[in-house]
């Protein structure tokens, strides 16, 4: 027989598949940060989602290594595991947590305890560690897309990245035209406004830098771009 974190699990995707969401991907991070705060419900006894003295889930997620754009959290205590997927069903802001579409990792534990089930999930949307120049080379793929060359260097637009406003300048090469800057922890689409510049016809070369996040908490993982256009 399955584990009841396991089960837990399955039925999460079985109630996503009925509708029409995304599957979740096991996350063993936030399993490990998911059993530290279920051990901590098991030893207070009333279930919360923070207890005086424990960090707060994004904090315990990253900690336990998990890296992330958006992060949520169920908890419940139940008879087994799928009356505790059922009481979730039935409670609108847990259901919408484990129907979220802007979640795509889960982690669960789950503890026996005073004659009940102790359960904790962590729902996710995982961001992978990149590069700088990893950066680059995934929003380079998209403008290719458009058929516009990117440039080798990135320097200047590593510059623009690294500035608030203004459009920076070459001391001997061409001069760019159009400067977007942008921050996200989802790098697999551009910004609209940016999909207009480059099917307006206007540009034929552009160049891509990444530079440190600005103004995000420090457990949460954000990319920040610039794309120079020529």
């Amino acid at each position: 027989m399955r584990s009841e974190a396991e089960q837990i699990f399955a039925l999460a995707n079985q109630a996503r598949a009925q509708a029409g969401m995304g599957r979740l991907t096991w996350d063993p991070t936030l399993a490990q940060a998911a059993l530290y705060h279920c051990r901590r419900m098991v030893q207070e006894g009333p279930i919360a989602h923070r207890y005086g003295g424990e960090p707060d889930l994004a904090t315990r997620a990253a900690d336990a290594g998990a890296r992330f754009g958006v992060i949520e959290e169920n908890i419940a205590i139940g008879p087994s595991a799928e009356g505790i997927h059922n009481e979730w069903m039935n409670s609108p802001g847990h259901r919408a947590n484990l129907l979220s579409p802007d979640v795509d990792r889960i982690g669960v534990a789950v503890i026996a305890s005073r004659g009940v089930l102790y359960a904790v999930a962590d729902y996710s949307h995982g961001v992978p560690a990149l590069s700088a120049a990893q950066v680059e080379a995934r929003v380079a793929g998209l403008i290719r897309v458009s058929g516009i060359t990117v440039l080798s260097d990135p320097s200047l637009a590593r510059t623009a990245c690294a500035t608030d406003s203004g459009m920076p300048r070459s001391a001997n090469g061409p001069q760019p035209h159009f400067v977007m800057r942008w921050q996200d922890s989802d790098l697999t689409h551009l910004p609209p406004q940016l999909i207009d510049r480059l099917s307006s016809g206007q540009y034929r070369q552009a160049s891509v830098g990444n530079c440190p996040a600005r103004g995000v908490e420090d457990s949460f993982t954000a990319y920040r771009v610039a794309v120079l256009l020529y």
